[in-house]
């Protein structure tokens, strides 16, 4: 299961080119009272950080995988469209695009098993198909609520929202799947024959 928390690790990575983006507009804002001119200092700053996440890996050889690469295109596509339209919300989109490419990802059936510890996958392999797919709901439905709030055009609100929906959601969900994961586990467990038992223990150590 902890395999599984980083395996998504990268949507909150990817959150966080957005927060600086949003952060910096913000506090310019505050200073200059004048959205244009918060929208040129913002962007390169944000479009800088995503660049610098890249630039991270490289530097201590890790590889960036097809996902890091995509959220780096959308960084610069988006800062662009932002700087030249001046409109804030071309970066607000972002998390949007990565959420419907992760959810669309998450529909492949029991990719959720390969996180799992072996006596999971003994035990519940139907459960994490189940929340195979619940984790693709909540990509979608976070797409859309991303969607809905970028809309509104509300800077301060989209800060407040991407600083705790993201990793709150995930969370949520996280915690949903393990016990529920573990509580029919161990009710399966029980209700095996002793013989049974020691099978199960021979082919699924701990």
């Amino acid at each position: 299961m902890k395999n599984l928390f980083h395996s998504v690790k990268f949507l909150a990575l990817d959150m966080a080119s957005t927060m600086v983006y949003l952060l910096t507009y913000w506090a310019a804002d505050h200073a200059f009272h004048d959205p244009a001119k918060a929208v040129l200092v913002a962007t390169p700053v944000g479009m800088a950080f995503g660049i610098g996440q890249i630039a991270w890996l490289f530097a201590h050889k890790k590889r960036p995988d097809a996902m890091q690469w995509l959220s780096l295109f959308l960084v610069i596509a988006a800062g662009t469209a932002t700087f030249l339209t001046k409109d804030p919300r071309f970066i607000l989109f972002k998390p949007s695009i990565i959420y419907c490419v992760v959810g669309v990802v998450m529909l492949k059936r029991g990719w959720i098993n390969r996180y799992l510890p072996e006596r999971a996958i003994h035990l519940v392999p139907d459960l994490g198909v189940i929340f195979g797919y619940v984790w693709a709901a909540l990509m979608f439905f976070s797409a859309g609520l991303n969607l809905f709030v970028a809309m509104k055009g509300d800077v301060g609100l989209s800060v407040k929202f991407l600083a705790i929906y993201p990793l709150a959601s995930k969370l949520g969900l996280f915690a949903i799947q393990y016990a529920t994961m573990r509580s029919i586990a161990a009710r399966r467990y029980r209700a095996m024959t002793p013989e049974a038992q020691a099978a199960f223990e021979a082919a699924a150590p701990a």
